[in-house]
């Protein structure tokens, strides 16, 4: 896959996530400012019921007072009587009909301590209505309302006694303080009452404010914040209005209204969740495809030029013993057949590596296991890279200090382990290998150390040293043989023997792997 179409890929991808995220966050912010609208309406809604309710309440409470005055007789100051009549005549039924209505007005004059006024006397007018529809012969030469010869029909209305206050009871109340009017106990309640209906279940602090101010009817904790404080007016006056405003606020009522909303915006968020999730790991997996694509093709040029060398040099040597001047000297094809010999070797145990991991990751290799004494591995694997070591002036410095060395261990595997630690130390090292291999006891466990002094490893290959097929990139040179198995190999083997390797390194400062194995009695 090419870099302009993962590029591609990404892009789209990514554009789709940040449109999903963004879609996302406005619904949510939407919901948010509905839920606060709706809680708004809500609160608005209460409060006008209890600001309405208390203003009836009051109301009727001077109704009441003034219907019982007059029902106990009080006397009439003055009466008038008002008269509307309409007059329509039907010229199909040949009659003329008469509506009248009546009105009756009796004013009285009442003391003001009834109603907790210190003026002297209060003015109240009582009202009567009186209708009624007359129907009268259509002559037009004797048409006289009054006339008592006429057909009468008289249909009377029931009467209703209406105390008419005109501004007056609106007056009397504003004259009397307002903890007398309301208590902060039927407010609270009301408001909670009404609050509970629209399934609003918190906290809350209300308060009356005249013209600003404090009163007296406020809640313990409340504190004014125009911001976050809902107002409607009460005890209003149709001509001058009203100088009293009940307020209340929520100090929660931010958590109030997530608290209504907070089971979708949890979906919304594991939904997202779930979708970052996913792109992360198509993500991955399609970076990791690429490294993997680009690891492979590393690999085959890297088993090519392993391969091509040693089939060029059997080639050359099979090539020289076909020469007639080389094929009678004995000496030379011996060591004509030996330099083909151990090239075969070579590219043989290059392929058994390849086929030891393909059976790791199957679980098909078979690995039995003894007792061994870890010291006479470490020795018997040393003698297999010594010569080579020895050839380019080199040394390997033994420091086996560990008291107890009995490990359960397959002899051959943990051979080739640390042969492939040894082996890799000497590729690595540019000059003349120097190496020492150190063991110790701690605990129960023993530690073999393989310490180099090469060209050593960046941070980010220490990470992925034990990876399969990973080798240190170093751009088409090829100065340093291997495909990126050994290691690989290595890290397997000691897992499967229950222990742990780790590697130390630092640019051209050489490495040092860790093995740590458990050990037996």
């Amino acid at each position: 896959m090419s870099k302009r179409i993962i590029f591609v890929l990404i892009l789209l991808m990514s554009l789709s996530l940040i449109g999903i995220i963004s879609i996302q966050a406005y619904y949510i912010n939407n919901s948010v400012k509905n839920e606060k609208e709706r809680f708004r309406s809500s609160v608005k809604t209460a409060l006008y019921y209890v600001s309405n309710t208390i203003e009836t309440k009051e109301e009727a409470e001077y109704v009441y007072k003034l219907q019982n005055l007059v029902l106990q007789g009080v006397s009439v100051d003055t009466a008038a009587i008002r008269n509307l009549n309409i007059i329509q005549e039907d010229s199909d039924s040949k009659e003329i009909v008469v509506y009248s209505s009546g009105i009756l007005e009796e004013n009285y004059k009442l003391s003001s301590p009834l109603f907790d006024m210190g003026l002297d006397t209060i003015n109240v007018k009582r009202i009567y209505n009186e209708r009624q529809t007359r129907v009268y012969s259509n002559k037009e030469s004797d048409f006289d309302i009054s006339s008592n010869d006429k057909l009468l029909v008289l249909e009377k209305m029931s009467t209703t006694d209406k105390i008419l206050f005109e501004d007056l009871y609106k007056d009397i109340a504003q004259r009397r303080p307002i903890h007398q009017r309301v208590s902060r106990e039927t407010i609270k309640e009301m408001l909670a009452r009404k609050l509970e209906e629209d399934s609003i279940n918190i906290n809350f602090e209300f308060a009356i404010y005249s013209n600003d101010l404090a009163t007296k009817i406020q809640s313990e904790s409340f504190e004014y914040d125009k911001a976050s404080t809902y107002a409607v007016p009460i005890f209003s006056n149709m001509n001058t209005g009203s100088p009293y405003k009940l307020l209340v606020n929520f100090p929660e009522d931010g958590k109030f209204i997530l608290s209504t909303i907070i089971g979708m915006i949890l979906l919304s968020i594991v939904f997202t969740l779930i979708i970052i999730m996913a792109y992360t790991g198509a993500l991955y997996q399609l970076m990791k495809q690429r490294k993997i694509s680009e690891i492979k093709t590393d690999f085959i040029n890297n088993m090519t030029h392993e391969f091509k060398t040693p089939i060029a040099t059997i080639n050359l040597a099979l090539d020289s013993i076909k020469n007639p001047k080389i094929i009678g000297d004995q000496e030379k094809v011996i060591r004509y057949l030996n330099m083909i010999k151990e090239e075969n070797k070579r590219m043989h145990a290059q392929v058994e590596n390849v086929l030891r991991i393909s059976k790791l990751e199957k679980n098909e290799l078979n690995i039995s296991k003894e007792r061994v004494d870890f010291h006479e591995l470490i020795e018997d694997a040393i003698t297999h890279v010594e010569l080579i070591v020895e050839d380019r002036q080199g040394y390997i410095h033994t420091h086996l200090d560990a008291e107890s060395t009995s490990v359960l261990a397959n002899e051959t595997h943990f051979t080739n382990v640390v042969v492939n630690i040894l082996d890799n130390a000497i590729k690595y090292s540019p000059e003349a290998p120097r190496i020492d291999v150190y063991t110790e006891t701690v605990g129960t466990n023993i530690i073999l150390k393989i310490k180099d002094q090469g060209s050593g490893m960046s941070k980010a290959a220490v990470k992925r040293v034990f990876e399969k097929f990973y080798r240190e990139h170093t751009g088409n040179i090829h100065n340093v043989k291997g495909h990126g198995l050994g290691l690989a190999y290595v890290k397997r083997i000691v897992d499967d023997h229950q222990g742990y390797i780790t590697v130390e390194s630092e640019k051209d400062k050489g490495s040092t792997f860790t093995v740590r194995l458990p050990l037996i009695s």
